[in-house]
Parts: structure tokens; sequence; C-alpha cells
């Protein structure tokens, strides 16, 4: 049995969605790897990780944003 079809027997790892979110969100995602994700991956697991990292994302630009501010800032 295929390492693709284990994975599909028992659905996808944490570590496995975060990849493929991670990727998806640089746009380096494969087209073997997307398809897998589609077939076997679940919409909720995908979603949930999706709009975490995105939180992730904003927060960390605002902080890096309030960090620059305040050094470009005198006094």
């Amino acid at each position: 049995m295929s390492r693709q079809e284990k994975s599909k027997q028992r659905g996808q790892s944490l570590g496995s969605v975060i990849r493929s979110v991670s990727a998806s969100m640089f746009g380096v995602q494969s087209s073997r790897k997307h398809e897998e994700d589609f077939a076997s991956g679940s919409a909720r697991a995908y979603i949930t990780v999706g709009l975490i990292a995105t939180v992730v994302f904003v927060l960390v630009v605002w902080g890096v944003v309030k960090l620059v501010v305040s050094v470009a800032t005198p006094g």
C-alpha cells in the first residue's frame, strides 16, 4: 500500500495540514500535493488552520509596523 493510500485511509496529520496551508499562503503548493489535500483532507481542518495562520500573519505584520514606528519616531 502506498503512502498516499495510507494517508487517504487515516486522514492527514496536523503537521501535514499546516505545511499545506503554509505552502498555499506563499504560492508554492505543488499540484500533486494540492490534489492529495482535496482527496484526503478535511475542509474544517484547512479552514481552521488557514484562519489561525492569517490571524498570526496579521499580528506579526502589526507588531513589526509598531516596532518600526516606535524606533523611527523621535522621543
